[in-house]
């Protein structure tokens, strides 16, 4: 009971966090102390946070409040108005939608909302009316992972703070300065919807690699388009006199002459997680008997893309099952 009364003492109005935001903080992270399931003091820490400018911390406190009470549209105001802060449009935007379903009479979210809305259109109005070079003059590639899909800007020698990667649901925006008077711009207009918080990019030595999260582990069979909702495919068999080595890309690619360029791009450079599994496979293509690469060749296309054998002997004489990973599940539409 003590615990208890101790508490409600604790509880501030907006005004009072208003008034003194940094005396609410400590009052309100004491309270947290005795109580740290309360989302409400979440949601009004995140507020505190706000006007201190802490919108990291703020962000922090407002999932910490919706993981607790899903249904608290302030929180997710406030969560907004931190990745607002941060220059997260894209995310922003979303979580100000997202009170509004649950709080559609409160002004505040509608402000918020046009005000990102205006935001995101002036940014793409800039990327898009920059002068870009010719495109014969910077090359992009892609390809993808169950979980990711990736360009690849063939851009050597960037500096990060010359590249500006813009994510947006079904867009991706890139502009990429290379001299003082040079800059590349691309805009994508892709088939099918990405999670915009959660793509990102790195400048590498040799090129730009920039990771578009999928919604769901789903192939897609172009990168640009009008897309609906993604369906996983089977694929068509691949000669087995053509050396190709199984693409996602919505062109047919001779790899051996990639694998010689790649090779040359990369040969200094440290790669990691599922560029090092790609170049991985790229090297085992390039160095594996005509019979090794017929064997990865029919066992991809056969199998849906989800098994790679290098075993002729044994996919030569078999169809090639599905056999997808145990936590998923593949079905033919």
């Amino acid at each position: 009971m003590a615990e208890a009364a101790v508490c409600d003492s604790i509880r501030l109005s907006e005004g009072d966090v208003d008034q003194d935001p940094a005396a609410a903080l400590q009052k309100l992270t004491a309270a947290l102390e005795q109580k740290p399931d309360d989302a409400e003091y979440y949601c009004q820490r995140a507020y505190a946070h706000i006007l201190l400018q802490n919108y990291h911390e703020a962000i922090t406190d407002t999932k910490k409040a919706l993981a607790l009470d899903p249904s608290n549209a302030t929180a997710f105001l406030r969560q907004g108005i931190g990745e607002y802060h941060m220059k997260n449009y894209a995310s922003a935007l979303k979580s100000f939608i997202e009170g509004q379903k649950l709080d559609s009479a409160d002004p505040a979210l509608a402000i918020w909302i046009k005000r990102c809305e205006e935001v995101i259109s002036r940014l793409q109005t800039e990327v898009s009316s920059q002068n870009p070079l010719r495109p014969s003059k910077i090359k992009f590639d892609w390809y993808q992972t169950e979980s990711h899909v990736i360009v690849t800007l063939m851009v050597k020698n960037a500096k990060k703070d010359d590249v500006n990667i813009q994510f947006f649901e079904k867009e991706l925006n890139a502009l990429v300065r290379l001299s003082s008077d040079e800059e590349y711009s691309l805009q994508l207009h892709l088939l099918h919807s990405i999670v915009p918080e959660q793509s990102t990019f790195k400048v590498l030595s040799t090129k730009i690699e920039i990771k578009m999260k999928k919604p769901e582990a789903v192939r897609w069979e172009k990168l640009e388009g009008h897309g609906s909702s993604p369906k996983l495919k089977q694929s068509a068999p691949v000669s087995d006199c053509t050396h190709l080595y199984p693409s996602s890309s919505h062109y047919t690619r001779n790899w051996d002459k990639l694998v010689v360029e790649i090779k040359e791009e990369e040969k200094n450079e440290k790669l990691e997680g599922d560029a090092a599994l790609n170049k991985l496979f790229q090297q085992i293509y390039s160095d594996g008997t005509d019979e090794v690469k017929r064997a990865m060749n029919k066992s991809f296309m056969e199998s849906g893309g989800t098994v790679l054998s290098t075993n002729w002997s044994d996919v030569g004489k078999r169809k090639v099952e599905v056999n997808p990973p145990n936590d998923m599940e593949w079905k033919k539409f």
